[in-house]
């Protein structure tokens, strides 16, 4: 869905933490923001990304 070499260098734009794939969200490993992917493009803008869910909110 992304190449791979794009995927190596996103960073999320809070943190500059690298990001990885998972289904069709890129996630930021230390903050837990989601940035959607649509129509095979990565939306990195803060704006669009949803919060890190706590441990204990519900799914």
């Amino acid at each position: 869905m992304i190449d791979p070499q794009l995927l190596e260098i996103l960073a999320c734009p809070a943190c500059k933490t690298p990001v990885k794939l998972e289904q069709e969200w890129l996630v930021c490993a230390q903050c837990g923001r989601r940035f959607p992917i649509r129509e095979g493009i990565p939306v990195m803008l803060l704006e669009e990304a949803e919060a890190a869910r706590a441990a204990s909110q519900p799914a």
